[in-house]
C-alpha cells in the first residue's frame, strides 16, 4: 500500500545536514521526497511510497544525522496539509 505523508521533525536541526540525510535515505528506500521548510527547530517534508518504507524513513530521520537532535516527529496524511 502506498502512503503520502507529511512529516515535521522537531528539535535541534542543522538544515543542510538534515536535508542531505533525508534525501539520501529517501533515495535508498525508493521514496518520493518533497522538502518543505527547514529552520533551526523544525524540518517539514512530504514523503510518498510503500507504507513500511515510509515508516523506515521516519525512524532513520529520527535517529540522524549526528549533528541533529530530533525530539519529536509529527505525521499526517499529506492531503490534510493546510
Amino acid at each position: 500500500m502506498t502512503e503520502d505523508i507529511q512529516f515535521a521533525f522537531i528539535g535541534e536541526i542543522a538544515c543542510e545536514s538534515f536535508i542531505d540525510f533525508a534525501r539520501h535515505r529517501a533515495a535508498r528506500l525508493d521514496l518520493s521526497l518533497e522538502m518543505g521548510a527547514c529552520d533551526a527547530g523544525r524540518a517539514t517534508m512530504r514523503v510518498t511510497g510503500q507504507e513500511a518504507l515510509v515508516d523506515m524513513f521516519e525512524m532513520a530521520c529520527s535517529l540522524g544525522p549526528s549533528d541533529c537532535i530530533i525530539r519529536d516527529v509529527t505525521r499526517a496524511d499529506a492531503w490534510n496539509e493546510t
